[in-house]
């Protein structure tokens, strides 16, 4: 167990590192100059130059990227070429407020996928299985932004109800971020659990053909009871892997999301920061939506090995 956790990571900070090269050799090859879109058109040459000094974009390639990945290990980011505060701080307000929002729509989509999508494995010949299945299939058809905008419609326009959009910090009002973030909360667990609904049904599915699930049933136990006791922990296995995929098509959905309901997360600020030309933030924003997905796929590693006992054994 040991040694696998021990090569993951190893995997894990390789794949930090070429992604931090990445990231660095993408936003460098884009158009533009940030001092002389900081100055505007009408700046002298000499003013372009003192300020590309003060940013230290005048240095060797190298050198800024070394000086960029060593200031990320040690939490800075660096500063911002249009607003000169730094970038570390406006990163860690925002993250918070994405990492809510994502895993309340994860446990959104896993309360509506295991159910349903487990429901409809065991009545898969009957009519409400195939209905569960239908309504998943429209529901992995809707996108997430237009979710939210048809609950908007619903609850805020017509039902009044709950806030179109907006963000309240929970140290002001509890009970106003609760409800300024459920429609952003459905509008990605609902599609997302859409999604899982499927892989749930059809892991469900193959582990009920199993030969141990069947001599289960032969001793006796009910369908479901065999299930429960015997099946879901191997269903569990493939469907950790969507999950891991699910939860990074979450970060680039609330990008979408965080749009349409004004929430002040990260995908906000990556949008700011593209907007006013900011480079060195979108980099910085990028680089954590990077690591967050290769994190995620570390922790789904781990899951293996909690999962598997093959792989805990493995040597």
């Amino acid at each position: 167990m040991i040694v696998y956790l021990s090569k993951r990571l190893a995997v894990l900070l390789a794949s930090v590192a070429a992604a931090g090269v990445a990231v660095f050799a993408f936003m460098a090859v884009l158009p533009g100059d940030p001092a002389e879109v900081a100055l505007g058109v009408n700046a002298t040459p000499q003013a372009v130059a003192e300020l590309r000094a003060r940013f230290g974009t005048d240095r060797p390639p190298v050198t800024q990227f070394l000086d960029w990945f060593g200031g990320l290990a040690q939490g800075d980011f660096g500063t911002s070429y249009v607003t000169s505060s730094p970038i570390g701080p406006q990163i860690a307000d925002r993250l918070g407020v994405t990492a809510v929002l994502v895993i309340g729509g994860m446990v959104i989509a896993l309360l509506v996928a295991v159910p349903a999508g487990t429901f409809a494995a065991v009545h898969h010949r009957d009519p409400l299985g195939a209905a569960v299945s239908a309504v998943s299939q429209i529901g992995i058809a809707v996108p997430a932004f237009l979710a939210g905008i048809l609950l908007v419609f619903v609850f805020a326009v017509k039902a009044q109800a709950l806030p179109s959009g907006g963000y309240v910090p929970i140290a002001d009002d509890p009970a106003g971020w609760l409800r300024s973030l459920l429609l952003p909360w459905l509008s990605l667990g609902l599609v997302q659990g859409a999604v899982l609904t499927r892989y749930v049904r059809s892991a469900v599915l193959d582990v009920m053909r199993e030969d141990y699930l069947r001599t289960a049933r032969a001793k006796g136990r009910g369908r479901m009871g065999a299930l429960w006791r015997h099946g879901l922990r191997n269903a569990s296995i493939p469907v950790v892997t969507v999950l891991g995929l699910q939860l990074a098509t979450l970060l680039v959905g609330a990008v979408v999301v965080e749009r349409v309901f004004v929430v002040p997360g990260l995908g906000d600020l990556l949008l700011n920061g593209v907007a006013g030309r900011d480079l060195l933030l979108v980099q910085g924003v990028v680089m954590v939506l990077v690591a967050a997905v290769l994190l995620i796929n570390f922790v789904v590693d781990v899951c293996y090995a909690a999962l598997d006992p093959r792989l805990r054994g493995a040597r």
